[in-house]
């Protein structure tokens, strides 16, 4: 189980890594650095994914774990396509941000991503810190900041909604940072959902659908 855990820590950083280097490769203009998120980590991610849930598999066959214990290898197997996921998503926030380092800058909204990533990625940190600290009071914080990361994505929509009407060349570079931001607002779902299964594991309550609050 502990070495599940470990391996499932360094996804984590991996993945964490992908996402600061996209937004960074975004802000610096750097296609190197957007090519090395596609080309090199996202197929380090996929063999972590398939390590990951190879060995769940076998942990949880052999070993027949119980209460706690099944329910802690059954949610490493979920969180471990969570974090593919979010790794795809880092890929494609990549894939965008090389269209937009050719073309000018649409300052504001660029700033509010940045804004916006850094959120997404303090979440992600956070939810398998609760993982590790078996810590379901930070995985309930976590829940609470899913609504900053929206209403940042929200806004980011309205300003390229009015860039689009007033300015016809600004059209493609607003869809591709609309979709940098989406896939943030999915990097902070996938985090909430693993704060789920945090809470499941420590406390053995299913949280989905449910909104968290401090006395819950």
């Amino acid at each position: 189980m502990e070495e599940v855990k470990r391996e499932l820590i360094s996804f984590t950083m991996l993945v964490e890594g992908m996402i600061s280097k996209s937004i960074q490769g975004l802000i610096d203009k750097n296609e190197a650095l957007l090519r090395e998120v596609i080309e090199t980590d996202e197929p380090r991610a996929n063999d972590f994914d398939r390590n990951i849930d190879e060995a769940g598999t076998v942990l949880i066959a052999q070993f027949e774990p119980l209460a706690k214990d099944l329910r802690t290898a059954l949610m490493i197997l979920k969180m471990n396509k969570d974090l593919e996921r979010i790794a795809d998503h880092a890929v494609n926030i990549s894939e965008s941000a090389i269209f937009l380092i050719q073309r000018p800058f649409l300052k504001k909204p660029v700033d509010d991503i940045c804004v916006m990533a850094q959120a997404s990625v303090l979440m992600l940190k956070d939810s398998i810190n609760a993982f590790v600290n078996a810590d379901a009071a930070l995985a309930k914080a976590v829940f609470q900041r899913d609504n900053t990361v929206d209403q940042l994505g929200d806004g980011i929509l309205e300003e390229l909604t009015r860039l689009i009407k007033g300015e016809h060349d600004g059209v493609k570079r607003s869809l591709n940072l609309m979709r940098i931001a989406h896939n943030l607002e999915r990097i902070a779902d996938l985090s909430t959902n693993i704060c789920e299964e945090v809470i499941y594991i420590v406390e053995g309550k299913d949280v989905k659908h449910r909104k968290i609050t401090d006395a819950s």
